[in-house]
């Protein structure tokens, strides 16, 4: 059994996202979380000195949100009548990244799926304040699923890496279940140095071969170039219906959150990101 928080904002994007999460695990025995995180628009003492329900008093923002949680999981179900999913309500007063923080510590769960604010255009990804928040504070993977993409089996993956990470350190596990849930096969793209692989990448390398020597895969090494432009080019070729990562400082991918290059990020089609955490086993 899985245990996947939705985070919502009741929004018609976080919707899709949640949409999007019932589909991609029709066939899996799930627990769903649906959670939205409050806080009070205007200063109150009562909020200040924590929920108004620890303190007896009434608590229209937390009614007013498991009402709208309510009403999301009905239509939910009503458009995806599964008996191998659960919808659980939580709503907390809370920032929504350290409630999923702590949540998914206590409850145990296994994914994050989340809805990004979409893209300002045809070749850019923008992801929305509260996806980067939860990105840079969970240690669990979390799947970004962007607006308006339409529903695809992800029968091909995408995973770039530049081999310097140690894959004990990575939850690579995680996705070959989820590969394996699928029936996906795995593209692992490098982009090669002119002087080719260091020592620590070629061991890097010959792990991770052997940690998917059970599964569909294949290695597409690439001529030195931009990570960016390598994924545009490989996109050609493979159609992928989801890029997989890893957050770690040494990475493309927390420079995508914390520079402005994220404005130049160019995919021909805006596809579902899924986020692997670094040192989640350490």
């Amino acid at each position: 059994m899985m245990k996947v928080v939705l985070p919502t904002d009741f929004s018609e994007n976080a919707f899709h996202a949640i949409s999007y999460a019932a589909q991609l695990l029709e066939n899996t025995t799930t627990v769903f979380y649906l959670m939205h995180a409050y806080s009070p628009p205007v200063y109150r003492i009562d909020y200040a000195l924590g929920s108004p329900g620890q303190m007896g008093l009434p608590d229209d923002f937390r009614y007013a949100a498991e009402a709208q949680l309510d009403k999301t999981r009905e239509r939910i179900k009503a458009q995806f009548d599964n008996p191998k999913h659960q919808f659980v309500t939580h709503a907390a007063f809370n920032t929504l990244e350290d409630e999923i923080r702590g949540f998914s510590m206590k409850e145990q769960v296994d994914l994050i799926i989340m809805g990004t604010q979409g893209a300002t255009g045809a070749r850019e990804i923008l992801f929305g304040s509260n996806t980067v928040h939860v990105l840079n504070r969970t240690q669990i993977p979390v799947l970004a699923i962007p607006a308006d993409y339409k529903y695809i089996t992800p029968g091909e993956i995408l995973f770039p890496t530049d081999l310097e990470i140690d894959f004990d350190q990575v939850d690579v596990s995680f996705l070959l279940k989820m590969a394996k849930l699928w029936h996906s096969k795995i593209h692992i793209m490098h982009v090669a140095s002119p002087e080719g692989l260091m020592e620590g990448q070629e061991n890097n390398r010959a792990h991770l071969e052997g940690l998917l020597v059970e599964h569909n895969h294949t290695f597409h090494d690439l001529p030195d170039q931009e990570l960016t432009t390598a994924i545009n080019a490989i996109q050609e070729k493979v159609t992928a219906e989801m890029l997989v990562m890893v957050k770690n400082k040494h990475t493309f991918l927390e420079r995508l959150f914390i520079e402005p290059v994220i404005k130049n990020i160019g995919l021909h089609s805006l596809i579902p990101f899924l986020v692997l955490p670094y040192n989640l086993k350490s």
